[in-house]
């Protein structure tokens, strides 16, 4: 059993779940991470039940329903009604049975769409939200202020939120159907240097910028606000403070593996809002920053591509 208690970890399937239970600092607890089949995070009874039997010291929330703008889309009803259950039960499972500490997993899609740039978390709930994943987001809202009113009724609950920026590392999705920006690139950039092709395009100008943490990094942060939780600042993001354009990314993955084509770019594609950077200041404060740059995490994401993906 590890040093610091029993650690319930939701989300472990996923790629920040499983990025927490491979980090170094994960040694120091002993860490449940039912799946689905075993734990049901949208039936209240069942999620009690494991509560009450286990009794954790600590809960990391990183389980949800998640998908591209594609898939929220198409499954609004699912996306706001699975999330909403899943961290409602867990939340108020834990309260109800006990539990002391609680770390909630949000996302920076909780912002409205319009807000200034770096995006500051007192800015949550002052303007309308991203339409196309409105339904998520609202979900993830209503989890962190259950977090907020629990901790206004119960001072000695230390029930808190951190809201990442954007993510990239092992244990990604590759498949170009279904990944996000850094991981598509490597496989588009990957299939580029196996074919022998020597141009890659980039949808729109290349411009747009973004802000993609290595997952391992985040790992990092939630193992160290596991063990600092009464200082953690009651609302967090987490995340870089700085940003990078799409083709700073494109050029750092073909550095990584050795393509030296051209990139090509189509105007005609659409490209986003042209900027979503985070607020770091409470971050800082805490004492916390990213330990891995963007080669580095490109190079070990990479790695574990050819190690899971590549034929």
């Amino acid at each position: 059993m590890g040093t610091k208690g029993t650690l319930l970890l939701t989300g472990g399937g996923g790629l920040v779940g499983q990025n927490i239970q491979e980090h170094a600092l994960a040694a120091d607890w002993s860490i449940l991470a039912p799946r689905s089949g075993e734990l049901d995070l949208t039936d209240a009874g069942a999620v009690d039940a494991y509560l009450r039997q286990h009794k954790p010291d600590l809960v990391v929330h990183a389980a949800g329903r998640v998908g591209g703008i594609q898939a929220n889309m198409a499954n609004p009803v699912a996306f706001l009604d699975e999330n909403t259950a899943m961290g409602r039960n867990i939340i108020m499972g834990a309260h109800r049975n006990g539990v002391r500490k609680f770390l909630n997993l949000a996302s920076t899609c909780m912002y409205p769409r319009a807000a200034e740039n770096p995006l500051r978390e007192d800015m949550v709930l002052t303007g309308e939200l991203e339409p196309t994943n409105e339904g998520y987001a609202i979900a993830k809202i209503l989890a962190m202020r259950l977090c907020d009113y629990i901790r206004r009724e119960d001072a000695g609950a230390q029930y808190k939120t951190l809201i990442p920026c954007n993510l990239y590392g092992r244990h990604d999705k590759f498949d170009p159907k279904h990944s996000h920006l850094v991981p598509a690139i490597i496989h588009k950039v990957h299939e580029a240097q196996e074919n022998g092709e020597t141009t890659v395009e980039i949808w729109g100008d290349g411009t747009a910028r973004r802000e993609f943490m290595y997952a391992g990094d985040l790992a990092d942060a939630v193992l160290r606000a596991a063990d600092d939780i009464e200082n953690l600042p009651d609302n967090m993001n987490t995340g870089l403070g700085h940003d990078h354009s799409i083709n700073d990314y494109y050029a750092v993955v073909a550095d990584v593996i050795g393509w030296d084509g051209e990139f090509t770019h189509d105007l005609s594609k659409p490209v986003g809002m042209k900027q979503k950077l985070c607020s770091t200041v409470r971050q800082t404060q805490w004492g916390w920053q990213a330990p891995t740059s963007l080669r580095d995490g490109i190079a070990q994401t990479y790695r574990y591509y050819l190690e899971s993906f590549a034929t």
